[in-house]
C-alpha cells in the first residue's frame, strides 16, 4: 500500500491553518478588544503582550497559502479567483495593522489615537474577511474544466457574513483570554468581565451556523447524518456546550490561570471538526476532491521533503520564543 500524499497534505494545510488561528487569533483579538479598553497604559500592556511574537504567529498563513499551491494547484487557482477580494481586503487590514503596530509606540501624543484606531481597524477588517472567506468556501464555487465560473461578488451571502462576524467574536475571546494568563490587576479583572458575555456570544454564534449550515446546504447535511460520520460528528455538539460550560464556570471564579484559554483553544478546535467533517473529503467544494485538485505525485513528494523540514524549525523557534516571553506583562515593561 503507498502513501496517499493528497492526504498527507490536506493534514499539512490544516494544521498549518488551525496553528494561523490559534496563533494570530488572539493578537487579532487585542485590536478587536481595543474600543473596550480606553485607559492608554492598558493598551500599551495589551499590546506588549504580543510584541514579541506577533509577527512571527503569521508565518503559519504563509505556510498554509504555500502548501496550496504546491500540492493543490487546482484548489489555489479556484479559491484565490472566487475569493479574490476577500482575501486582497484581509492582506490589507493585516498590512495596515502591522503597520500601526509600530507606529503606535514612536508616534507622538497627537497621532496616537489615530494609530490606536488604525490598529484596531485593521485587526476588525482582517478578522471579518477571515470569517467571510470561510464561509464562502463552505457554500462552494462554481468550476468547470477545472475553471471557476462564478461572478466576482459570489462570496457575499447572509451566511459568509454572518461567519465573518462569528469570527470577530471568536478572536475576541482567544485575546480576552490570553490577556487573562499575561496581565494582572484591573486589566486583568477587565478581560474576565468581558470574557463572559463573549463566551455566550460564540456559544450562540456556533449554535446558529451548526443549524444554518445543514439546513442550506443539502450535501453538507448529507456528510453530516450519513454513517459513520454520524458517529464522529455526534459527540461535537455536546463536547462544545460541555467545554462552553467549564469555561465560563473558569470565568466566574476569575481563574488567573491558563485554563479559560486552553478552553477556548477548544471550542475552536470543536469547531474546526465540525468544518472538516462538513467538507471532506473535497478541496473545492461541493464537488472536486483532494485527489482530484492534487498536484502531480513527483511535486508532492519533493514539496513533502521541504514540508518536513521547515515545519518542526518553526515548531521549535515557536516554542522557544514563548517561552523566552513568558510570564506577566506590567506596566512600563515590554516593546519600545
Amino acid at each position: 500500500m503507498g502513501i496517499d500524499l493528497p492526504v498527507i497534505w490536506f493534514v499539512i494545510i490544516v494544521f498549518g491553518l488551525m496553528m494561523y488561528v490559534i496563533m494570530d487569533g488572539f493578537d487579532l483579538g487585542i485590536g478587536i478588544l481595543f474600543p473596550f479598553v480606553r485607559n492608554r497604559e492598558s493598551r500599551d500592556v495589551m499590546v506588549n503582550t504580543v510584541a514579541p511574537v506577533w509577527d512571527g504567529n503569521e508565518t503559519w498563513l504563509v505556510l498554509g497559502g504555500a502548501s496550496l499551491m504546491a500540492a493543490f494547484p487546482l484548489a489555489y487557482a479556484v479559491v484565490l479567483s472566487a475569493l479574490y477580494l476577500p482575501l486582497l481586503l484581509m492582506l490589507l487590514g493585516l498590512i495596515w495593522r502591522g503597520v500601526a503596530f509600530e507606529f503606535r509606540f514612536k508616534a507622538d501624543e497627537s497621532h496616537r489615537h489615530f494609530w490606536d484606531v488604525a490598529f484596531t481597524a485593521g485587526s476588525y477588517m482582517a478578522t471579518f474577511f477571515q470569517g467571510v472567506a470561510l464561509g464562502a468556501f463552505l457554500n462552494g464555487f462554481e468550476v468547470h474544466n477545472g475553471n471557476y465560473i462564478g461572478g466576482a461578488f459570489d462570496w457575499l451571502s447572509p451566511f459568509s457574513l454572518f461567519a465573518g462576524l462569528g469570527l470577530v467574536v471568536a478572536y475576541a475571546l482567544l485575546g480576552a483570554t490570553w490577556l487573562i494568563i499575561k496581565t494582572e490587576g484591573s486589566l486583568h479583572d477587565r478581560m474576565v468581565s468581558l470574557a463572559r458575555p463573549v463566551t455566550l456570544a460564540l456559544l450562540v454564534a456556533i449554535g446558529i451556523v451548526s443549524l444554518w449550515t445543514p439546513l442550506t446546504h443539502p450535501g453538507i447535511a448529507q456528510r453530516w447524518f450519513d454513517w459513520p460520520n454520524i458517529a464522529l460528528f455526534a459527540p461535537v455538539p455536546v463536547l462544545v456546550l460541555l467545554t462552553g460550560y467549564g469555561l465560563l464556570r473558569s470565568l466566574r471564579g476569575g481563574d488567573p490561570s491558563v485554563t479559560p484559554f486552553m478552553l477556548t483553544l477548544c471550542l475552536l478546535f470543536l469547531g474546526y471538526t465540525g468544518l472538516g467533517i462538513s467538507v471532506w473529503p473535497h478541496i473545492i467544494p461541493p464537488d472536486i476532491t483532494i485527489h482530484e485538485a492534487a498536484a502531480p505525485p513527483q511535486s508532492m513528494g519533493f514539496a513533502l521533503v521541504g514540508a518536513l523540514l521547515i515545519i518542526p524549525v518553526i515548531l521549535t523557534y515557536t516554542a522557544w520564543s514563548y517561552y523566552v516571553f513568558r510570564g506577566k506583562v506590567r506596566q512600563g515593561e515590554g516593546y519600545h
